[in-house]
């Protein structure tokens, strides 16, 4: 991960169309692979640090807001954030009929939790995030995200170890577990928690009718390979119920992916039955949820009606994560970023 004060690349043809585009103000180019990069201008850097864990930064930018990085990688913008965190909370909540203790793994920024806690049928919700400074940071400087959740009663803020702290409840306590840990790095702090032992602990924490959720990283056509089918793959080895399911998150510049999962063999299908009968629109009702900005009927069945190449691909996929052979999305080293200031 680093910082220079130089262009991160030549113009092909001085003069030529986009030729000037960086020349003035403060870029933040983050370098996605070999060949590409994504380029912000930047109005105001509001923090940038390290962490025990890793690096976390936060830029106001022209396009996005306040941009949340930590370890080279964009984790949210102030813009469209409410899309990501609608898209992994309430699919899982709505698909429980009565979900009361729910535990969130990672979900610094607080937005996760401002999500859960919508919902008026859950007496607890446990956040175990292992970077302290990351919340610090967030509550400081990009308050929008929890909008006041870490001041609710009924939150539980544990800094530490999302895996001790789940092996420290009982079997059987939780209703719903949030995965909302960064990309499986190698080098980063949250790649065990992407493994069939993590996701086996799961599955016995949860209670009857429990249901399990987690980020997947990107899901397009193009690189729905690196995570999203090998997470797929691994959840299937666990859990008896698997649904994939993608939305489309601006700043992320991918189809982004979530895998949501149930305890019990006889579950509801996520996909068509808990919307052909009609009980995700009522739950929604009863709990008041009709004006979400995203997240409803329509939209899920949007979401869960993966293309053909992604269907294909997690029904062939043979990959399966574990912590002795994990696989990882790319290094801390090799996903970098770069401050250019024209000032």
């Amino acid at each position: 991960h680093v910082h220079v004060d130089v262009c991160c690349f030549e113009m092909a043809a001085p003069g030529g169309i986009g030729a000037t585009a960086f020349d003035e103000g403060t870029w933040y180019h983050e370098i996605l692979e070999d060949g590409l990069a994504l380029s912000y201008r930047v109005e105001e850097v509001l923090h940038r640090g390290q962490s025990e864990f890793q690096t976390v930064e936060v830029v106001k930018t022209v396009p996005f807001g306040s941009l949340l990085i930590t370890d080279g990688l964009m984790q949210s913008s102030e813009v469209d954030e409410y899309v990501y965190h609608q898209s992994l909370v309430h699919p899982a909540l709505t698909a429980h009929p009565n979900p009361k203790k729910v535990l969130i793994a990672g979900g610094g920024e607080g937005a996760t939790l401002r999500e859960v806690l919508k919902h008026p049928c859950v007496e607890e919700c446990m956040m175990v995030d292992i970077d302290g400074i990351v919340v610090d940071m967030c509550r400081e400087h990009t308050p929008f995200y929890s909008a006041g959740a870490y001041d609710d009663k009924r939150t539980n803020l544990i800094i530490g170890d999302a895996k001790a702290g789940l092996e420290a409840l009982a079997d059987g306590s939780l209703d719903v577990i949030i995965c909302d840990l960064s990309d499986p790095l190698d080098g980063g702090p949250c790649y065990q928690l992407y493994t069939t032992s993590f996701y086996a602990m799961c599955r016995e924490k949860l209670a009857p009718g429990g249901i399990l959720v987690t980020q997947s990283g990107c899901a397009s056509v193009r690189d729905c390979h690196l995570v999203f089918t090998p997470i797929h793959n691994t959840l299937k080895q666990v859990f008896p119920r698997v649904w994939g399911y993608t939305t489309c998150v601006p700043s992320f510049t991918s189809e982004w992916g979530f895998n949501i999962c149930a305890k019990d063999k006889d579950a509801t299908d996520l996909y068509v039955g808990i919307v052909a009968d009609g009980t995700l629109e009522k739950r929604l009702a009863e709990r008041k949820l009709t004006e979400l900005s995203y997240y409803d009927q329509i939209t899920h069945t949007r979401m869960f009606s993966m293309n053909r190449t992604l269907r294909e691909q997690c029904r062939d996929e043979k990959r399966v994560m574990t912590v002795e052979n994990p696989l990882f999305m790319c290094g801390t080293d090799t996903h970098n970023t770069v401050f250019e200031d024209n000032q």
